[in-house]
């Protein structure tokens, strides 16, 4: 689920110390997507009728650049394996290959009635140089861990590997360093939801072109995330960066934390069955005399929209490697100005 809600109404002292995110606005917009399953069949059926008319020569062009190999980097994590579901759903080729830390029985991992050998992180760079060379088409997504994000690029970069980085943490500045240095196609982002994206660009125009608009009213921002996610989420730093330079004093240690499933679920509002995967932001500002506020939301559960994103971020690289495009590091804005989105 994900929804946004935008509203101005006089705020007063109840509504300033409410933390719940349940929509309580006079204006409520909430933005839904398909399920991956519903979608993905929707796609196939086109794309079958669509082959199913062409020549044989052609429709066989057609199902390689549909289908082109995809290494999920860690199937073994919630995130990786939510992303190699899409992957199989979207009709792309799962390299039945990942690495992890964390042993599974028999050494495989059962995805889609696929299995995936996982390999120790001690073997990545031996068994990545063998595969590359069974799939030259390869795109690598990489979903690890943050102290992994500098040395995973790094290796990506040194083989020669296209990559998608929704992994967060790292040195981003060394990160984008490292894909400008070797000259490797990769689309890097801590966001990968689509509507989330542009919910942040949207903000990052306001910021720019109305700075300081909210000069003087007073921020409140609570984010729930499970209780696994110790830190701020990089999109509420990036949303209270744009606050920032729209005027509003706010320091990052304000931010109220909800890691209590508890209170998630009777004061937030997150379903039980998300408590493991979800993700509710609220930003609440108040004019200096308390007559004016407005709230700006957005709630995820599960991980399906960054799944998702994910995809479309590999589909988009795959056709700029195809065209030869100069550039070479792209963002999720890149995708999404790209408009091709499934």
């Amino acid at each position: 689920m994900l929804s946004a809600a935008f509203a101005a109404h006089p705020a007063t002292a109840a509504a300033l110390q409410r933390h719940s995110v349940r929509p309580r606005q006079l204006f409520w917009a909430p933005i839904g997507t398909a399920t991956p399953t519903r979608r993905s069949r929707a796609a196939m059926l086109s794309v079958k009728s669509a082959v199913a008319s062409q020549s044989p020569v052609t429709a066989r062009a057609a199902r390689r650049e549909l289908s082109f190999p995809i290494l999920v980097n860690s199937c073994t994590g919630k995130m990786g394996k939510a992303v190699a579901e899409a992957a199989v759903s979207a009709g792309l080729q799962l390299v039945p290959v990942s690495f992890s830390a964390v042993e599974v029985p028999d050494g495989k991992l059962n995805i889609c009635d696929r299995d995936i050998r996982i390999h120790d992180l001690s073997e990545s760079e031996r068994i990545l140089s063998s595969i590359v060379k069974d799939y030259p088409d390869m795109i690598v997504v990489d979903y690890t861990v943050p102290d992994a994000v500098n040395a995973n690029a790094e290796l990506y970069c040194k083989l020669g590997l296209p990559f998608v980085m929704g992994t967060t943490g790292g040195d981003r500045q060394l990160l984008n360093k490292t894909v400008h240095d070797a000259n490797v196609y990769a689309v890097i982002s801590p966001q990968m939801g689509k509507q989330v994206v542009a919910f942040l660009a949207a903000m990052e125009i306001m910021a720019e072109k109305f700075p300081g608009a909210f000069a003087g009213y007073k921020l409140e921002v609570m984010e729930s995330h499970q209780a696994t996610k110790l830190d701020v989420s990089g999109t509420a730093k990036a949303v209270i960066s744009c606050f920032q330079k729209l005027g509003v004093s706010f320091d990052m240690n304000e931010v109220n934390l909800v890691r209590d499933p508890e209170e998630q679920m009777a004061i937030v509002g997150v379903p039980e069955e998300h408590l493991a995967g979800h993700a509710f932001h609220n930003y609440h500002l108040t004019s200096p005399d308390e007559t004016v506020s407005f709230e700006f939301q957005h709630n995820v559960c599960g991980r399906s929209i960054y799944a998702e994103g994910t995809i479309d971020a590999a589909m988009f690289l795959r056709k700029k490697i195809q065209d030869g495009a100069n550039k070479k590091l792209y963002d999720m804005i890149d995708v999404l100005r790209e408009g091709n989105m499934r």
